[in-house]
């Protein structure tokens, strides 16, 4: 099976990948690409969530045959240290971070949101981003989100 991921392909050995193996661990423990986590296993909490074909998924309940062809992108390509994603600027900036164990998760699923929406209202916030956050950081996340989008948009308020 070949898997597109962060824009470079792999081919991974069947005997090691079962096609209905959960594409989290796929990302985990074949590629080595660890920033994703595993939190719940029933797609509830978000921890998990990477993009495939553009769109936020929940990997832990994703079977890795049913992403084969698509592109996957996760946390790991969102930005680098040197060129941050407009959202890991913000989220450091309005001291989104605690425990930090849902971040890569929620900062996966404000991208999604973000690339359909550039000026979210917190309804819409609230809607687009149903990952849990242990340590309550809500409040900051949506100004953290705006600020991200107000930067998207060239600074411009919409």
């Amino acid at each position: 099976m070949d898997l597109s991921v962060n824009g470079q392909s792999h081919a991974l050995p069947e005997a090691d990948v079962p096609p209905d193996m959960p594409l989290l661990w796929v990302l985990r423990d074949v590629l080595h690409l660890t920033g994703t986590k595993f939190g719940c296993g029933v797609a509830a909490c978000g921890a998990c969530t990477v993009h495939v074909d553009g769109q936020a998924v929940r990997s832990c309940v994703t079977p890795v045959a049913t992403v084969q062809g698509k592109p996957v992108r996760t946390i790991e390509a969102l930005g680098t240290a040197a060129q941050p994603h407009p959202l890991q600027k913000a989220w450091l900036d309005h001291q989104v971070p605690q425990c930090g164990y849902c971040q890569s998760g929620m900062l996966m699923a404000a991208a999604d949101l973000l690339a359909k929406n550039r000026n979210p209202s917190d309804a819409d916030i609230d809607a687009a981003i149903t990952n849990i956050c242990r340590c309550g950081t809500y409040p900051r996340i949506r100004e953290a989100i705006k600020s991200a989008a107000k930067s998207l948009r060239g600074g411009v308020v919409a």
